[in-house]
């Protein structure tokens, strides 16, 4: 092993003894030296100053100049280099003033030929080393603490205009004045959800390396946890016309101890994706159970549990050369980037993380083009105390997408431009019992048609987005009906307002379905519009005019019709939209703006009168949140106080600023429900 370099700077007058000190440091065991020399009293100041030197030897006695006046200059300009210094005899008294001085020792010339030397050096250099490491994890202490300060920042600072874009979007979708803009509204809902999905899987990566992510454990059962999962997952691979199962091979635990909240995060996650990027085919997730003695087995009977979990997927695959990086942070399959599909690439890092947190591991197999399958495997630990049970699904009454509608004979090309559009629209075909096609366009519209009427294999209906690139809806059905095509051509738009629907009918279309589709409707019409004989009766639970879509206003809860919250945000929008949510649920509102405000207009109720509850948020311009709750308690004793903040507070925290409850930002109208 090469022994490390050292800088020595020789501040010495003598070349004689220069030449000597040279030759005692080479002899110095463990180290090489790099020696600089100078005889300059000026010199050895400025370079000093630079600290760019592990250690320095300094002469006493440097002409006019001592040493000493060297050592103390250079210590009070910001030094900090371990400094030796040397003499030509004894001297206790300079001893002393060049340790009171800053020196880290003082060795005497005849000596530089001893061991006395070499353990001055030595420890000189330590000190130095142990200086640098103590300085390096201040440093590094301080960059964390600034990157937390800063995420914590960045989290409410964005969360906090999320509230107002997802709170005031929940409140438009409720109001029945607004069903003809719903679609529009569902698209920022969504996309807000998505921002939001985003942020928190960059606040979780950030906790998980800063290792502060918690874990909270509780009792789990598995067979009410899958239920759950295939009942919230099953529609969007119902949306997409592909198969999804949940199976399992072994009996399971009626009950494991896990995080549930994570493990469900893992989950959700990775079929997720294997529903997303596949087009067709089937989504299957297989579960069971290993029990294996433990290695101590001799000493110990326990067993070790795992529960396995495999995802299988048919859709697009994973690039073999891209499997050793998927599960690194913002790495993305190519593929995947091209088609434009939603995400950073955090999840399955995140999921990998939080398996490793949970005892658990991640794998992939793929194959590009055929499907992926990725494999969990979790240690469950003890599970003596708890029965085997087979999954089973009794909890989740999965009824057909709508009874009492008849299957419809006949082929539909559906033509929208947006592929999750086509993909739920074909979904609702199917399942009438019609054959569909596809078409991003006007003009790939056309060219389908036109083969199809060459083949004699005409489409029996087509519905037709009416925003399209290349060519839209409107300039497509009249090329259409100047083509003397008689197929009848339906309109599907968002675009409902007044008027509308007889343009289109003017334009040649013989029907309009609105965004977002209503299947009873689409039902209807297409029911109407492929009887092939006037003497031919369809009977379907539609005879009866179906329902419209109505929005009622949000219902007030009984209970709550009396209550009286003040809300404290310095945050203009998102305080209104807060008070607005709660108005709709019969809460009655009062809003602050700032902590002085606040605290006057607690200061100001009558003694009879206090505040149901109190929403405070953490940041305010004029105070921080949790030291204000104790003045708001001691004014309003019997009021409940929930913090709202960007960043999750644990619960010693509430405690310790007797806080009722803590709510994450953006505020929702299912958190206030839940709330009130």
């Amino acid at each position: 092993m090469t022994n490390p370099v050292k800088n020595v700077l020789l501040v010495e007058d003598d070349e004689d003894d220069y030449i000597l000190t040279c030759d005692y440091l080479q002899q110095v065991s463990n180290y090489q030296f790099n020696i600089q020399w100078t005889d300059s009293p000026a010199e050895a100041l400025a370079l000093l100053k630079k600290n760019k030197h592990d250690i320095c030897l300094l002469d006493y006695q440097l002409g006019s100049i001592n040493g000493l006046t060297v050592l103390e200059q250079a210590i009070r300009e910001g030094c900090s280099i371990p400094i030796i210094m040397l003499t030509g005899q004894s001297d206790n008294q300079l001893d002393n003033d060049a340790l009171d001085a800053g020196a880290v020792d003082y060795v005497i010339k005849s000596e530089l030929n001893t061991t006395r030397f070499h353990r001055a050096i030595r420890y000189a250099l330590s000190r130095k080393e142990i200086e640098n490491e103590r300085l390096e994890r201040i440093k590094a202490e301080t960059r964390s603490r600034s990157k937390d300060k800063f995420v914590a920042h960045l989290s409410h600072e964005l969360r906090t205009p999320l509230t107002s874009i997802l709170g005031y979007t929940e409140l438009l979708l409720f109001n029945k004045d607004n069903s003809h803009i719903h679609s529009e509204l569902n698209t920022i809902l969504s996309n807000g959800k998505h921002l939001l999905g985003l942020l928190n899987n960059v606040l979780d990566l950030s906790k998980i390396a800063a290792n502060k992510l918690e874990l909270n454990y509780a009792t789990v059962e598995l067979n009410s946890f899958f239920v759950d999962l295939y009942a919230l997952l099953s529609v969007t691979a119902a949306d997409k016309g592909i198969t999804f199962n949940i199976s399992a091979t072994t009996h399971l635990p009626f009950q494991i101890n896990a995080d549930v909240l994570r493990l469900r995060q893992v989950f959700i996650n990775l079929i997720h994706n294997a529903i997303k990027f596949t087009d067709k085919g089937e989504v299957n997730v297989e579960l069971w159970l290993e029990s294996t003695p433990a290695e101590n087995s001799s000493a110990d009977p326990s067993e070790k549990n795992t529960l396995h979990c495999t995802i299988t997927d048919t859709g697009i695959g994973i690039p073999k050369h891209l499997l050793k990086t998927i599960f690194r942070p913002f790495e993305q399959v190519e593929d995947i980037v091209s088609r434009n599909e939603e995400g950073a690439g955090l999840g399955l890092a995140i999921c990998c993380e939080l398996l490793k947190q949970m005892g658990g591991t991640i794998s992939v197999e793929s194959e590009e083009n055929i499907g992926s399958k990725f494999i969990i495997s979790l240690d469950i630990g003890d599970i003596s105390n708890t029965t085997l049970t087979p999954l089973t699904f009794n909890q989740v009454k999965l009824q057909p997408i709508e009874q009492g509608l008849t299957h419809i004979k006949g082929s539909v090309l559906i033509v929208d431009d947006i592929k999750d559009i086509r993909n739920l629209i074909g979904f609702i075909c199917s399942s009438f019992g019609l054959e569909t096609s596809f078409a991003t366009n006007g003009e790939q519209a056309i060219n389908k048609i036109v083969e199809a009427e060459k083949q004699q294999l005409s489409y029996d209906a087509i519905l037709m987005d009416i925003h399209m690139p290349v060519l839209d809806g409107r300039r497509a059905i009249s090329q259409l009906r100047k083509m003397d095509i008689n197929t009848p051509i339906i309109a599907v738009t968002a675009a409902t307002m007044k008027g509308v629907k007889k343009e289109l009918k003017d334009l040649g279309f013989n029907d309009v379905v609105a965004k977002p589709v209503d299947k009873q409707e689409l039902h209807r019409t297409l029911t109407q519009h492929l009887i092939k004989s006037p003497f031919k009766e369809v009977i379907t639970s539609s005879t009866v005019h179906p329902a419209k879509q109505k929005s009622e206003p949000i219902q007030s809860q009984n209970s709550s019709s009396t209550q009286h919250f003040l809300i404290i945000e310095d945050d203009q929008d998102a305080a209104q939209i807060t008070a607005l949510l709660l108005n709709n649920l019969g809460i009655t509102t009062t809003l602050a703006h700032s902590a002085s405000e606040a605290l006057s207009l607690l200061s100001n109720l009558q003694p009879t009168s206090h505040y149901d509850r109190i929403l405070l948020d953490i940041n305010l311009p004029d105070a921080n949140g949790l030291e204000l709750s104790k003045a708001i308690r001691e004014l309003t004793p019997n009021s409940k106080i929930t913090i709202i903040s960007g960043n999750d507070i644990d619960q010693n925290t509430l405690k310790t600023f007797s806080i009722d409850q803590a709510l994450l930002k953006p505020i929702n109208l299912s958190m206030l429900k839940s709330m009130i």
